[in-house]
């Protein structure tokens, strides 16, 4: 009996650690707080971009994605994008999706170009690159393969 009393006791004191820490992570999120202005962003395709994801300059956290979207009669996908204030990304800039990692998430790469004047805030950022889907560059790679090595073995044959 003792011990199956130890054993609630025990799951209760994990349970509370876990919601305290769940508190705590909720509280401390910062994704509120970024003041900035916003910039829109137009892709073909946004696989793996989702709302909250960083904007990245040279690899550091500038801002993030604030909204995504879709334009009704291109059906391109839109970003709004929030830039931390001070930061500011010449007119002819570039914007593309990158992964973090291979099984990482996605976040927006901003590539500052060399104009000397820059975006204001509301204004469109022109050069986009949509995201890369790893899947379809893997099957293509698979099916590329198979078809070249069918052609090497009639190529043999008609020898």
């Amino acid at each position: 009996m003792k011990g199956k009393i130890l054993e609630t006791l025990a799951g209760f004191i994990v349970l509370a650690i876990a919601g305290a820490l769940l508190t705590y992570a909720y509280v401390h999120e910062k994704k509120g707080d970024l003041k900035g202005y916003p910039l829109f962003v137009r892709f073909e395709k946004a696989d793996g971009l989702v709302v909250g994801s960083d904007v990245k300059v040279s690899g550091i956290k500038i801002g993030r994605v604030e909204t995504l979207s879709m334009d009704k009669d291109t059906f391109e996908a839109v970003a709004k994008i929030i830039l931390q204030e001070g930061v500011y990304i010449p007119k002819d800039s570039s914007a593309a999706i990158v992964s973090e990692s291979l099984l990482g998430g996605k976040y927006l790469s901003l590539t500052p170009g060399g104009d000397d004047e820059h975006l204001k805030p509301g204004s469109q950022i022109h050069r986009a690159q949509s995201s890369i889907v790893l899947e379809s560059l893997l099957s293509q790679m698979v099916f590329n393969n198979k078809d070249s090595k069918k052609e090497t073995k009639k190529d043999h044959e008609d020898e």
